[in-house]
């Protein structure tokens, strides 16, 4: 005879199967980066950046289960500021079949989504051995030493971190994973300076254009489609308020588009392809945070100011002769800021059936969640910025940040690795 199974244990093993799926789909945003990077940049740096995106996940995966979940969902030391789990987290081993290791490998996807945020922005003149250092102690320390105050809570009550306990919230992370991947894309930028030939030299801008529109879009779209696991994956659970939260997801991508498509269109005078991508990357990053709070509307209008916000910021950092090859810092620190903020603007009342934080100001919830966004999205971009900028320069002070110019000039796929990512192309081509 069998034995019956209780609708409790159906739900518990229906969100078992919809996590580890929502993490998957996280896991093809692996892919998305990688073609987004790559097409973004030149030929001849193709192999080194893929490259790069696969030690990111392999050793940034390695680093976070060994060292970074215990500091972020480990017990919480010094009120809230870090936590301890023991090295490999032991208790996470309780329990064969246990819901612990759907959470950590979820919970790792985000860990590796973090570190390849920065490999963009520091693209074809990092050296390789300098950015497997910075991507072991991203994944290490740095990430999950901010994730413990924001998100250490997941883990149980006794894990919950200092802003947590405020009322700060970001349901997917426009903070917790991509302020901080931003950030430390901000200060590697800076560290290695720009680009050979990046600016003239009276100050203006020398465009050096990727080298293919097709692996970029591409890459958009897979990032888009992980993006389904991202924030409705952070329920955990197989309910019904995951459609809800695609659909949010979904509109402030789609008016980000139009919205950067349009910005970029008046201009410079032309419907710009690659402005058009980050601004859907833009509008995905800003309603990361708010996703479960805001209607429908709210969400076209996280977007659409996503959209506008990544374009400006794109020409601004330019102006200030910051070289993001493919716009990392103004995609996710500056559109990960504003949909931080954007949870105490637009965050429904619970009585509407939208999650569980306080009403934004615009509901008339007064300046305090808001208050506790801006505390949160400062705090870690101290955090964030500060170590990032003491890694990079570390290595910069010890002569292993940045390849020679003669490296970057000829190209790093053939210099750092002795191989090149078009070389059979070239072969037929040539004969």
């Amino acid at each position: 005879m069998e034995t019956e199974i209780m609708p409790t244990e159906v739900q518990a093993n229906l969100n078992v199967v919809w996590t580890l799926v929502a993490g998957i789909l996280v896991f093809t945003m692996q892919a998305g980066f990688a073609l987004v990077e790559t097409g973004f940049t030149r030929a001849k740096n193709a192999a080194n950046i893929m490259m790069k995106n696969l030690m990111d996940f392999a050793a940034g995966s390695l680093a976070f289960y060994i060292l970074g979940a215990a500091l972020m969902f480990g017990a919480s030391k010094l009120g809230g500021v870090l936590g301890w789990g023991g090295i490999c987290m032991p208790g996470l081993a309780e329990g064969e079949g246990s819901w612990n290791w759907t959470f950590l490998f979820f919970q790792t996807m985000f860990a590796a989504t973090a570190a390849t945020i920065v490999s963009g922005a520091v693209a074809e003149r990092i050296e390789f051995r300098s950015y497997l250092i910075y991507s072991i102690l991203v994944s290490s320390v740095v990430y999950p030493v901010s994730g413990h105050w924001m998100w250490g809570g997941l883990a149980g009550e006794g894990s919950a971190g200092w802003l947590e306990a405020l009322g700060f919230h970001d349901f997917a992370g426009s903070t917790v994973v991509h302020s901080v991947g931003g950030w430390i894309a901000l200060a590697g930028a800076l560290a290695l300076g720009p680009r050979l030939g990046k600016y003239r030299p009276d100050g203006s801008a020398n465009p050096i254009p990727g080298h293919s529109l097709v692996l970029g879009t591409l890459g958009v779209f897979l990032i888009w489609i992980g993006w389904f696991g991202f924030n409705p994956g952070s329920y955990t659970a197989g309910i019904g308020s995951i459609g809800r939260v695609a659909m949010t997801t979904n509109l402030a991508a789609c008016a980000g588009t139009v919205a950067a498509l349009a910005t970029a269109w008046a201009v410079m005078g032309k419907p710009d392809l690659t402005m058009a991508l980050n601004g859907s990357l833009a509008g995905l990053v800003a309603i990361t945070a708010p996703c479960d709070l805001v209607t429908a509307n709210a969400a076209i209008a996280i977007g659409l100011v996503a959209g506008v916000l990544v374009v400006l910021s794109v020409f601004a950092l330019d102006k200030l002769h910051v070289d993001d090859p493919v716009g990392a810092v103004s995609v996710h620190c500056v559109n990960g800021v504003w949909g931080t903020l954007a949870v105490g603007l637009f965050a429904a009342p619970v009585a509407a059936g939208y999650g569980n934080a306080a009403p934004g100001l615009l509901y008339g919830g007064g300046l305090r969640l808001l208050g506790v966004q801006a505390l949160g999205a400062l705090c870690t971009a101290a955090w964030a910025f500060g170590t990032g900028a003491a890694i990079f320069f570390s290595l910069r002070w010890a002569g292993i940040l940045r390849v020679p110019a003669k490296t970057e000039l000829k190209g790093l796929d053939l210099v750092e690795h002795g191989q090149d990512a078009y070389a059979s192309f070239q072969f037929f081509s040539n004969t």
